[in-house]
């Protein structure tokens, strides 16, 4: 479905990522985690083209994805949702979440998204600055699936939210994927959650990609050392 090779990013003459190589299968969630600073935010902006490549190529389906403008990349199936939200404040619910139907040619949010997001549906028309941050988190990826990806890229979701949500939206990203039949790509600092949530876990240590584990085999004792500071 996806697949990262020989991937390198710089800023500048400084370069971030070294070469990552990742595949993702289709209907996969896989955890990207490690600590501040490692390259788990450029990863996933270098992968949505907002960060360019320097080397390398990022391929959905057998089509590369590493030349397309953003926008481009959105239309042939790749959806992001980036760290800290960026939802739109000063919209109401409903135009944030129909703000990524241009690419879906649809004029109507899609009842099947209220379902996945039930408070979505009680606020639609209230201002998106006036939700907390779990309820802003479910309207971003709402947004996200409003363009109806084949991958979504979640950055840090889990961030400033409280932990009985974080577990809700571990639920709420593996029904997702079970009921659209998407893959999803998901960076993380809260082991918990990727445990929770993903089919494999990968860990990201200064640009590359020290472990990649399935989930069943994954030794929490090691990952947690890669996660202290």
């Amino acid at each position: 479905m996806f697949a990262i090779s020989d991937l390198h990013v710089a800023y500048g003459q400084s370069e971030v990522l070294h070469g990552l190589n990742v595949s993702v299968s289709p209907n996969e969630i896989v955890a990207v985690i490690g600590r501040n600073g490692m390259g788990k935010t450029t990863l996933m902006k270098s992968l949505m083209g907002i960060v360019p490549t320097r080397r390398g190529s990022v391929k959905m389906e057998g089509a590369e994805l590493s030349k397309l403008k953003s926008y481009e990349r959105v239309s042939h199936g790749l959806a992001y949702v980036p760290q800290g939200r960026m939802i739109f404040s000063g919209m109401t619910v409903r135009e944030n979440i129909e703000t990524g139907l241009a690419s879906s040619g649809e004029r109507n949010v899609p009842d099947d998204i209220y379902e996945l997001f039930p408070v979505l549906l009680e606020m639609k028309g209230r201002r998106g600055g006036n939700l907390s941050g779990g309820q802003q988190q479910q309207l971003a990826i709402a947004r996200a699936l409003a363009t109806k990806p084949k991958v979504l890229l979640l950055d840090e979701p889990t961030e400033g939210i409280q932990p009985s949500i974080i577990r809700e939206m571990a639920r709420t990203l593996k029904r997702i994927r079970d009921t659209r039949g998407l893959s999803i790509i998901v960076s993380e600092q809260v082991l918990s959650f990727a445990l929770d949530v993903a089919d494999r876990v990968l860990v990201i240590e200064n640009g590359e990609i020290v472990r990649d584990d399935a989930r069943d085999s994954v030794d929490e004792a090691e990952i947690a050392k890669h996660l202290s500071v």
